[in-house]
């Protein structure tokens, strides 16, 4: 049996729910739809499940390097427009508590379930509607606008709203959907690719770092002049933390990326006062007060054993210092879409509008949030992306 409704949302994670707010507020009739059992299941589990909502800092004017795309100012007017400030007044009038962590990064006190609760009750406030476990299939376009098939019957709208994310997490159910749906519509795709995701090593590299399972340390990771300083973690399959996850959206393969594993110190300069002071430190003692002890005693192997630093030259206290701070280390790959946080690339903005996310040429056919090629940095600035994005096309849906 065939239904229609003013705008159809496909997606019922941030983005789309966020959209489907907004038009339904503007009186139009408005139906969300998901393949899965439940909504918004990638806010659920972010943030250790505290959501990390959004991030102060989210300003692409002030900070152009935040959010990545072969177009990085298309995504300023819907940024500008709906605001990190914006989404957390939403949050603040709810009640909700909430708190700042490193640099800038606002998560609730309680559970991430306040923040899709919030959006499920403006939607019901809004009018709209949310039907689960319907799987969007083939769409055409009609003289009214769209017609999309479903397990449940075709579903009439005038206008479409896609918002089924990247690839990233396939366990959430993430698929190419997206795409698919823009390609039939003549829209490019820049190629996806996993982003704020660990790196990976070959079994050589990877040994001496698998034994450092578990160690972390706070670290400046650099690639070309790109670079971030949060922590680092070493795991079993590689190179892990916020440091790494940032620096992988810009890594590519076969490219080597440099570490400060002892942010904020000079080894260099600190070791020469040892060797003055304690002539008959060993090497792997004097490191542990730069670094873990683990990794001190591998940082020592690998230069100059249990020496003595009375033994150690000026030129041998620099390399060990070099050991530290500049280690470089070329990745073998990355985790994949199991592990990546977003996606990299996506829909090609020079099709899509930046004040409505229509697509040019396509009436009433809207693409937003992770599907477009848009990714922002670790630490909220992919869903304050969803939620302005989302705002935009209600707007105008």
């Amino acid at each position: 049996m065939s239904r229609s409704t003013d705008v159809l949302v496909i997606g019922a994670g941030a983005a789309g729910l966020m959209c489907a707010i907004e038009a339904g507020r503007r009186g139009r009739r408005v139906l969300v739809i998901d393949h899965a059992a439940k909504p918004a299941e990638k806010i659920r589990i972010s943030g250790g499940g505290r959501c990390n909502f959004t991030n102060i800092h989210a300003n692409p004017l002030a900070h152009p390097a935040q959010f990545l795309s072969q177009n990085p100012r298309f995504c300023v007017s819907a940024l500008k427009r709906f605001t990190a400030k914006d989404f957390i007044a939403r949050v603040e009038k709810r009640g909700i508590a909430y708190h700042e962590k490193t640099l800038g990064q606002l998560f609730c006190d309680g559970s991430a379930k306040e923040i899709i609760d919030m959006l499920l009750d403006d939607l019901r406030e809004a009018g709209g509607e949310l039907e689960l476990g319907v799987e969007p299939g083939k769409i055409e376009r009609t003289a009214g606008g769209f017609s999309v098939d479903t397990q449940v019957g075709p579903i009439a709208c005038s206008a479409l709203v896609v918002a089924t994310g990247g690839r990233s997490i396939p366990k959430m159910g993430s698929s190419g959907y997206a795409y698919d749906v823009a390609r039939k519509f003549g829209l490019k795709i820049v190629e996806p690719r996993p982003a704020l995701v660990p790196f990976t090593f070959h079994e050589q590299m990877l040994k001496p770092i698998a034994e450092l399972a578990g160690v972390s340390v706070e670290a400046r990771v650099s690639h070309g002049k790109t670079k971030f300083e949060e922590g680092l973690l070493f795991t079993h399959r590689g190179l892990s933390g916020p440091s790494i996850l940032q620096i992988s959206s810009y890594w590519r393969e076969g490219e080597e990326i440099v570490v400060d594993l002892a942010l904020g110190r000079d080894a260099f300069e600190e070791l020469k006062v040892d060797r003055k002071e304690r002539p008959k430190l060993q090497l792997s003692n004097a490191l542990a007060h730069f670094v873990p002890k683990r990794l001190a005693e591998q940082i020592s192997a690998r230069t100059f054993g249990d020496a003595r630093l009375a033994d150690l030259s000026d030129a041998k206290l620099r390399e060990v210092a070099d050991a530290i701070h500049r280690w470089r280390v070329k990745p073998d790959g990355a985790e994949g879409w199991r592990t990546a946080e977003v996606t990299l690339g996506g829909i090609d903005t020079d099709g899509l509008s930046s004040q409505t996310m229509e697509a040019k040429g396509i009436p009433g056919l809207y693409f937003i949030g992770e599907c477009i090629d848009v990714t922002g940095w670790l630490g909220g600035y992919n869903f304050q992306w969803a939620w302005s994005s989302g705002w935009a096309a209600g707007q105008a849906a």
